[in-house]
């Protein structure tokens, strides 16, 4: 356990001298505490009254050398105390970014080993640089796909989204997307299970449907007979009065 030296502890009145000339009487103050650094090294704390740092402390660290009379400063800080307001943890970007975020000019560069993707065909345990070359000499297109973990991934969240079948909309629909004509079946092997509206009335429109979803606007929705309006009434031919047009 490291000693304080009674000298260092006593040195009150030394770190505030140095603090109020560093930093401004106005910002310094009661004294807080004194705590051991090292063997020799004290830090004082003083409150900090510097406007919008609330909670804050100013350290001052004082250290005298063995056989020495007097301490040295070595070093003032401002540091969070107990209640400061302090900034959250720092997220990256990437790790923070939702769907919607990217605007016009925004990159979201995937990583090499994204399990989400896959080489478009394996050659060997890495993927270089001549690889990728020979990918498109060959006219594949893709250098990269889909991955299983990543069809499941995309899978799960379309199914679960509002697209799926588990929406209000597709509670009450007439019928199922599976049988409308406005669906546009997908290719690959997410073709079993969705499709695109291609309906410019439906809600999800131009947006990848499950074929269990549904909605009002399916193309062989019928109206039923209390939602039809109302029929025209029988013309009358009135033969006892005579009209306007009869006098011609």
């Amino acid at each position: 356990m490291t000693t304080v030296d009674p000298v260092d502890a006593e040195a009150v009145a030394v770190a505030r001298a140095v603090l109020v000339e560093q930093v401004g009487a106005a910002v310094v103050g009661e004294h807080l505490a004194a705590s051991p650094e090292d063997q020799g090294v004290v830090t004082h704390n003083f409150a900090c009254s510097e406007s919008g740092y609330p909670g804050w402390e100013w350290a001052v660290t004082v250290a005298r050398a063995p056989g020495a009379a007097s301490v040295t400063v070595d070093e003032i800080v401002m540091l969070p105390g107990e209640s400061a307001i302090i900034a959250p943890a720092w997220v990256p970007w990437r790790d923070r970014i939702q769907p919607g975020d990217l605007s016009p000019g925004d990159l979201l560069p995937t990583d090499e080993d994204d399990p989400r993707l896959v080489p478009t065909y394996f050659v060997g345990d890495d993927f270089e640089g001549w690889e990728r070359a020979i990918v498109e000499d060959i006219g594949l297109g893709r250098s990269r796909v889909l991955s299983i973990e990543g069809r499941e991934a995309a899978a799960q969240r379309w199914y679960a989204s509002e697209q799926g079948p588990d929406s209000p909309i597709a509670q009450s629909a007439p019928g199922r997307c599976a049988g409308c004509g406005f669906l546009v079946r997908l290719a690959g092997p997410l073709s079993d299970t969705f499709g695109v509206c291609a309906n410019e009335f439906a809600n999800d429109d131009a947006r990848v449907v499950s074929f269990n979803h549904g909605c009002g606007a399916h193309s062989e929705a019928q109206l039923r007979k209390k939602q039809l309006p109302p029929p025209l009434p029988d013309h009358v031919f009135d033969s006892l009065s005579v009209d306007d047009y009869e006098e011609f």
